[in-house]
């Protein structure tokens, strides 16, 4: 079924200025809703098959995966459009056969751990287990970035206190490759990050009063990631006690 424009338009809260000013052709839009429509079977076989790779680390307590929508593709499609000209040049546009190379996260994964110091075991079977052509680091102004650094991790520093390590891996299920994003974060950091991510989704710009609570939740989060840490290691020297102790 082809897509709609004036659905489209409505749905996403764009206009058909958004399409015009970058020389967006809509035939070709529909074109690739059409081709991505038939592709997604694929995709979910393939996040499957990678969460459930995560899945068999012992580190990783929870893994999510979703496939991106048809409609949410086109929007950010038309989204990205004026970037990738910037890159590439003003002719450039999305089409059938760049779409899966240029949008990376048609599949989109997230490996979920416990304690902080956990990441890096995941961090080095990732990198193990796939081609990784790209590693960025989200953290707060402020943390330790000491380990990112001397692993030579990309940072972001995020106002908004978004943490979370993503990659960006490729592989070769059939002919054609596939690049997924993987994002790695604590059971803390994904707490704040749905509920921030809920809250950019339903306002255009969030009000002052909910970005002040949102940057002390932040921290609350922040400090509860280090207080399982503190936990973590308080944990393993009582028992090695114990078990010198018994020996």
């Amino acid at each position: 079924m082809n897509l709609i424009k004036e659905e489209f338009l409505k749905e996403c809260h764009l206009s058909e200025k958004d399409i015009t000013k970058n020389e967006i052709d809509w035939n070709v839009l529909n074109s690739i809703y059409l081709d991505y429509c038939k592709y997604k079977d694929s995709c979910e076989s393939q996040a499957d098959f990678i969460a459930n790779t995560l899945r068999t680390h012992k580190k990783v307590h929870s893994v999510k995966s979703r496939v991106k929508d048809s409609t949410r593709l086109i929007e950010k499609i038309i989204r990205k459009t004026p970037s990738r000209k910037m890159k590439y040049g003003s002719e450039f546009q999305f089409s059938v056969e760049n779409y899966k190379e240029e949008i990376n996260d048609l599949i989109g994964i997230r490996a979920i751990h416990i304690f902080k110091e956990d990441w890096e075991d995941i961090h080095n079977f990732i990198c193990r287990t796939w081609k990784v052509i790209e590693i960025t680091a989200n953290v707060r102004e402020g943390d330790d970035t000491k380990r990112f650094e001397e692993l030579g991790i990309e940072i972001y520093s995020r106002k908004s206190g978004y943490r979370s390590v993503h990659y960006l891996i490729e592989f070769f299920p059939t002919s054609q490759k596939v690049i997924t994003e993987i994002q790695v974060r604590t059971i803390f950091e994904e707490g704040y990050g749905e509920i921030d991510h809920q809250l950019r989704y339903s306002h255009s710009e969030i009000p002052e009063i909910l970005a002040l609570n949102l940057l002390l939740f932040n921290r609350l989060a922040g400090s509860a990631d280090e207080m399982a840490s503190l936990i973590n290691v308080l944990n393993k020297n009582l028992t090695q006690v114990k078990e010198k102790y018994e020996k």
